[in-house]
C-alpha cells in the first residue's frame, strides 16, 4: 500500500463559513426563510441543520416543516434571531448587556450550545453590583448553573451596597438565588437583622408563597446572630415567622443566648458568623514594654492589611494568654498595668491577674467569665477539644516584688463555667511554650523553679532572669495522669513560641538567644531537627499558625547597635519549604502582643 499524507487546512473551514455568509447577504441559494416579529431572514437549510439541534430535528425526514419554505419563530425577537444567525454563519457572537437577554433566549431556544456557552461566560466575566441580580435571574431562567452560582456569590459579596442602593433589585431576585444568598457563609458588612428584614420584604413583594417554600427561605437565616430583644419583636413581624418551624428556630436562638459560659461549645450554623476566613487578632502589647495598649489589631492574611476592632481590651495587660473557642476570643490572666497617683506624681503599678475575659464578635461585646483558680503571668495556654488549659506561670505575692512560679495546671469547663485542676507539671515553670499535636499537649523550655525575688519592673525581661532557661520538653496525654519527658530541644529557650503544623511541632525564637535557629519536632521518632535560621532574631513577638500551616511572626524587640529596638515587621515562615520572608509591616512598632485566629464580621 502506498504511503500518503493527510493535511488539514484551517483556511478552508473559515472560507466555507465566509462563503455561506456571502451567499446569505446576497440572498443566493437560500432555501428557507425564518420569520420572527414580522422580519424575514433567508437562510440555508443545510447550514442551519448542521449548526443547531433545533433545526436538525425541525428539518428531519418525518417532520411537516422539512420542505416548508418559511418557518415562523414567534418565541424569538428579530434582534436575537439575527445575532444568533450571524454567529452560525460567521462564528462571531455580538453580545452586550442590553442584547444579552434576547441573544441568550434565541440561542437557548434554537439549541445553539456554543452561543449559550459564550453568553454564560459573558455573564460570569461581567458580574458587578449593578447587574448581579438581573444576571442571576437570567441565569436561573435559562438554567446556566455556573453563571447562576457566580451571580449568587456576587450578590452575597455586594449585599451591603445592594441594600443601600439597589434594594428593588434584591426584591426582584428569584427565590432560588435568594435562598442561595441566605445560605452564604460570607456576607460582608451586613447584620443578620438586615437580612431578615430583606427576606420579609421579599415575601411581601413576591408572596404569598407556599408554606414549605417560605419555611425553606426563612430557615436559612441565622437567628442566633440576632440580639434577644430583637428576636422577640421578629416573632410578630410577619405571618411567615409564626409557622412551627420558624418559631422553633427562634426559640432555639433565645435558648442559645441563655447558655452563658456554654455558648462556645454549643455552636451551630444558626450562631455562626457570616464571616471571611479567620483573621489574626493581635491582643495587647504596645509600642513600649511598660505601657501595653488596649486596642486590638486584626490582620487579614489574604489582603495583608490591618484593621482595629471597634471594641478594645477592658484592661491593660502584658504576659497574658489568648485563645479562641467556638468563635469567641478568650483573654486570660497576665499582669494588669494601671496608672496611679502617688504624692501628686503619676506612677505605674502591676498586679498578676487571674481574670478571664470573653469577647463575642457577633455583638462586639466583652464579658468577664469565671476567674482562674490561680493568678498567672508568663504562662501558656492551649485548646484541646474545646477545653482551655492554663499551664504553669508565675505570680507576684501581694505587697511584695517577689515572683512565685507554679507547676499547677487548670482547665476551663465551659459546660459548668468553672476552672478545674489538671495534672501538675513535675516542677514550677514560667516563660515556657506549648503546642497541641494529636490531642496531646507539649510544653518546652521556660525557666524552671522559683528564682527568688526579682524586681517587678523588669517583668521577666532582665537577661539574668533567663540564664536558667531549659531545653526540656514535656508532654501530657489527657487520658493519662502525669506529664512525661520527651527529647530535649538542642537550644535552651524561654519566652519562645511553639506551633503545630503538618504533623510536626516547631519551636521558634526566645528571649536573649545568641542565635536564631528554628527546630522541628517529630513525635513519632521523638527527635528534634534544626531548620533554616532567621537572619535577624527578635523576642516578645506575637505568633500565629495559619490554616495552611505557615507561621506568622508579628513585631517584637531585637538588639541593634547595643540597644533594644521595637520592630514593625511581619514575617512568614513556610513550614513546607523551610523559608522565611517579610510579607508586610505593622501599622506601628509592637511588642508583647499575643495572637490567635478568629472569624470576624467585615
Amino acid at each position: 500500500m502506498d504511503s500518503y499524507s493527510l493535511l488539514y487546512s484551517s483556511s478552508h473551514r473559515t472560507g466555507l463559513l465566509s462563503g455561506f455568509q456571502r451567499l446569505r447577504s446576497q440572498r443566493k441559494m437560500c432555501d428557507v426563510v425564518l420569520e420572527a416579529g414580522g422580519v424575514s431572514f433567508p437562510c440555508h437549510r443545510a447550514l442551519l441543520a448542521s449548526s443547531s439541534e433545533y433545526f436538525w430535528a425541525l428539518f428531519g425526514e418525518t417532520t411537516a416543516e422539512r420542505l416548508a419554505g418559511s418557518i415562523s419563530l414567534p418565541a424569538l425577537t428579530p434582534e436575537g434571531l439575527d445575532i444568533v444567525l450571524d454567529f452560525l454563519y460567521s462564528g462571531w457572537l455580538s453580545v452586550s448587556p442590553p442584547t444579552l437577554p434576547v441573544v441568550l433566549a434565541a440561542a437557548r431556544y434554537l439549541q445553539v450550545e456554543p452561543a449559550v456557552a459564550i453568553c454564560e461566560r459573558f455573564i460570569t466575566d461581567g458580574l458587578s453590583a449593578e447587574n448581579c441580580c438581573s444576571y442571576a435571574n437570567l441565569a436561573e431562567h435559562h438554567a446556566l448553573s455556573d453563571a447562576l452560582e457566580a451571580a449568587n456569590q456576587t450578590v452575597a459579596m455586594e449585599m451591603g451596597t445592594l441594600l443601600q442602593e439597589s434594594r428593588d433589585d434584591l426584591l426582584g431576585l428569584n427565590v432560588q438565588s435568594l435562598m442561595a444568598v441566605l445560605d452564604a457563609d460570607e456576607i460582608p458588612g451586613v447584620k443578620e437583622v438586615e437580612l431578615i428584614k430583606l427576606a420579609l420584604d421579599w415575601l411581601n413583594e413576591n408572596g404569598p408563597l407556599p408554606l414549605l417554600k417560605s419555611n425553606l427561605l426563612l430557615s436559612r437565616l441565622r437567628f442566633g446572630l440576632v440580639a434577644p430583644c430583637d428576636l422577640t419583636d421578629l416573632s410578630h413581624a410577619h405571618r411567615a415567622m409564626a409557622t412551627p418551624l420558624i418559631r422553633s428556630q427562634l426559640t432555639r436562638a433565645l435558648e442559645y443566648h441563655r447558655l452563658g459560659s456554654a455558648q462556645p461549645i454549643r455552636q451551630s450554623r444558626q450562631s455562626t458568623l457570616r464571616a471571611s476566613p479567620n483573621r489574626v487578632l493581635l491582643v495587647g502589647g504596645g509600642s513600649g514594654p511598660d505601657w501595653p495598649e488596649q486596642q486590638i489589631l486584626a490582620f487579614d492574611p489574604r489582603s495583608r492589611k490591618f484593621s482595629s476592632l471597634s471594641s478594645g481590651l477592658p484592661l491593660r495587660l502584658r504576659s497574658h494568654c489568648v485563645c479562641s473557642v467556638g468563635g469567641f476570643l478568650f483573654v486570660i490572666g497576665g499582669e494588669e498595668v494601671k496608672e496611679g497617683d502617688e504624692d501628686g506624681k503619676k506612677s505605674v503599678s502591676t498586679a498578676t491577674s487571674n481574670q478571664v475575659w470573653r469577647y463575642d464578635p457577633r455583638f462586639s461585646s466583652w464579658e468577664k467569665v469565671e476567674s482562674m483558680l490561680e493568678r498567672r503571668a508568663q504562662f501558656t495556654c492551649c485548646v484541646v477539644e474545646d477545653v482551655i488549659y492554663a499551664i504553669g506561670g508565675r505570680n507576684t505575692r501581694p505587697g511584695t516584688n517577689a515572683h512565685t512560679s507554679v507547676a499547677s495546671v487548670e482547665f476551663y469547663d465551659m459546660s459548668s463555667g468553672g476552672w478545674r485542676r489538671g495534672a501538675a507539671m513535675p516542677q514550677p515553670l514560667y516563660g515556657h511554650a506549648s503546642a497541641v499535636l494529636h490531642d496531646c499537649i507539649y510544653v518546652s523550655g521556660g525557666v524552671p523553679g522559683n528564682q527568688g525575688t526579682i524586681n517587678a519592673s523588669n517583668h521577666g525581661d532582665n537577661q539574668d532572669d533567663h540564664r536558667g532557661s531549659s531545653r526540656e520538653v514535656l508532654s501530657w496525654d489527657l487520658k493519662g495522669k502525669v506529664w512525661e519527658k520527651r527529647a530535649s530541644m538542642s537550644i535552651a529557650r524561654s519566652g519562645h513560641r511553639m506551633a503545630a503544623a503538618h504533623g510536626h511541632i516547631y519551636a521558634l525564637l526566645g528571649v536573649y538567644e545568641p542565635f536564631c535557629d528554628i527546630e522541628q519536632y517529630d513525635s513519632q521518632s521523638d527527635h528534634w531537627t534544626r531548620l533554616r535560621p532567621l537572619l535577624t532574631g527578635s523576642f516578645h513577638y506575637g505568633m500565629a499558625s495559619t490554616p495552611s500551616g505557615n507561621l506568622l511572626v508579628f513585631g517584637g524587640r531585637r538588639w541593634s547597635d547595643g540597644r533594644e529596638v521595637i520592630v514593625k515587621s511581619v514575617l512568614e515562615y513556610d513550614t513546607k519549604k523551610d523559608r522565611w520572608r517579610e510579607i508586610c509591616q505593622l501599622p506601628r512598632p509592637l511588642t508583647g502582643t499575643e495572637c490567635t485566629l478568629l472569624p470576624l464580621p467585615d
